[in-house]
């Protein structure tokens, strides 16, 4: 599960998931004492429980932890643990989709931001049916999914609630884009086609979120795997 707090990925695993030290640049365990300022770089703490889940969120939308690129959990009961995260927030579903054509990928500027076509579902409406509606709507554009790609989370503040939304996102082909242009209503300013090297280029001013999904399909390339 990959959860973004204040725009950081809050990431929980098994036990018995495969975990390699030398990608982090901090290794610790729940019951060690650290501080803010020791969170910098990749940080991994083993022997994740409640209790430290309830004290890292509290910091991660609290502080601004400049110098933290993503924080990994580890713990035996995963599911509990998730349970527990959840609990803390009201759940908003929403689905959007990484949209291709001629081997381009579709993106979108909204509020400053380059991003890619989501939104929240409506009631009764399927996880895919929301994604394809709400694709169609932000970029007037004909589309038809391919396959899944991972869900995100992510976390922000509402009228003093505590928000958590799952998006679900779907790999998507362009069928039709001779109308295409930025739903206004939406905030949208600018619907652009890009390579997989300009896209690159402005994922510095993207979501962590975003960016996740997109290098998670560019490094599907590489491998063969989505």
């Amino acid at each position: 599960m990959n959860v973004f707090i204040n725009d950081i990925p809050l990431i929980l695993k098994k036990a018995t998931d495969k975990v390699y030290k030398h990608e982090y640049d901090l290794v610790l365990k729940a019951t060690d004492e650290f501080t803010s300022k020791d969170l910098v770089g990749d940080v991994l703490i083993k022997e994740a429980d409640p209790q430290l889940i309830d004290r890292l969120v509290r910091l991660m939308e609290v502080k601004k932890l400049k110098k933290l690129r993503s924080l990994t959990l580890v713990g035996d009961k995963k599911k509990k643990l998730v349970e527990h995260l959840k609990d803390q927030f009201k759940i908003i579903r929403a689905a959007g989709g990484l949209v291709l054509k001629d081997g381009k990928i579709l993106m979108i500027y909204r509020l400053g931001v380059w991003d890619l076509p989501k939104g929240k579902l409506e009631k009764k409406e399927s996880v895919e049916e929301g994604a394809l509606r709400e694709v169609e709507e932000e970029c007037n554009i004909q589309v038809e999914v391919l396959e899944k790609l991972p869900k995100t989370w992510h976390s922000y503040a509402f009228k003093g609630k505590k928000i958590l939304k799952k998006t679900n996102w779907y790999l998507m082909n362009c069928t039709d884009d001779s109308l295409m242009k930025p739903q206004a209503e939406e905030f949208i300013e600018e619907v652009r086609w890009m390579t997989p090297e300009e896209v690159q280029e402005v994922l510095p001013n993207a979501y962590t979120s975003i960016a996740f999904i997109i290098r998670q399909y560019l490094q599907s390339l590489k491998t063969g795997k989505v």
